[in-house]
């Protein structure tokens, strides 16, 4: 144990003489009894912080009748003179939370504004993802739902430039009227093959002019067809299908007509003395058609 301080031994005489045990102090004073026994002995170590020693001190000599001014001036030298110390660590620790506090405080009201910040340049960056995607799509040539191949060959020669789109159009319809032309020629002088009626998907066309009436019956050329072909007495004179450019002709020129059921008019050509036969109803949107050609003799 510990030698009594001064300060201490003059504690506890005062106490002893007022017969007031450390229990009963304990009781005045609300002061734990170990903390007590600790300002007796001189033993501070005891107590929880440097602050408490004066405050616990103060309790003591006023609870056993001392003044505790007194005894502080008069034994400031035994006391740890930490009071000041004590009060500015406690500031400082309060400082410090403070700052913390202030700190934490500041991020959490700057975070909703990063947050923002965040979702705008997302925005931003997908939008600008999109006009990209779209402008580069735009700018690539339309397909035709397939796969398609482009060789590109570099060279540094001049390439001569491509024909406008109207001088394109203007060779090419020069050269359907020059194929129409070329057709006409083969067809028999005077011939006249005109439509009579339409009912249901069942047209009817009239030839005369002529007294010959070659029937010819194609698939395109990359494409199929069934077809079936009756003569002018009802006769089958073929059913089946056509395919890649094949075809069935035949010369009804003893026959009043012919009857044609067509699968896929859009891939199936009819031709009647190299004329080539022009829909009534259009092939794409009635698949399915039946030709009747009636045959006006010379």
């Amino acid at each position: 144990m510990l030698a009594l301080t001064e300060l201490g031994s003059r504690l506890r005489t005062a106490r002893e003489e007022k017969g007031i045990s450390l229990d009963q102090l304990q009781s005045m004073t609300k002061i734990q009894k170990k903390y007590l026994s600790g300002i007796e002995e001189g033993d501070y170590s005891k107590i929880p912080g440097k602050f408490y020693v004066r405050a616990f001190i103060k309790q003591y000599a006023e609870a056993v009748g001392l003044s505790a001014d007194e005894l502080f001036e008069e034994y400031k030298n035994e006391i740890p003179a930490a009071y000041e110390d004590d009060l500015s660590e406690k500031f400082s620790r309060v400082q410090t939370r403070k700052t913390v506090s202030a700190r934490t405080s500041k991020i959490a009201e700057l975070l909703p504004k990063i947050l923002i910040g965040v979702v705008i340049v997302a925005v931003l960056f997908f939008i600008w993802y999109l006009f990209s995607k779209n402008v580069d799509t735009g700018n690539q040539p339309a397909g035709n739902g397939k796969d398609q191949t482009v060789d590109i060959e570099e060279s540094d020669e001049i390439k001569t430039p491509e024909p406008s789109k109207d001088k394109k159009e203007k060779a090419e319809s020069n050269k359907d009227n020059k194929n129409n032309e070329s057709e006409n020629q083969n067809e028999s002088p005077g011939q006249e093959m005109v439509m009579d009626n339409v009912t249901g998907n069942v047209t009817t066309y009239n030839l005369s002019g002529t007294d010959k009436f070659e029937l010819k019956v194609s698939a395109a050329s990359s494409g199929e067809t069934w077809v079936k072909i009756l003569d002018g007495n009802n006769q089958e004179l073929f059913q089946g299908m056509l395919q890649n450019g094949a075809s069935q002709s035949f010369d009804l020129s003893d026959q009043n007509g012919a009857y044609i059921i067509i699968g896929r008019a859009f891939e199936t050509d009819i031709h009647v003395n190299d004329q080539k036969l022009e829909y009534e109803l259009d092939p794409g949107q009635n698949v399915t058609q039946e030709i009747s050609i009636k045959f006006d003799h010379e």
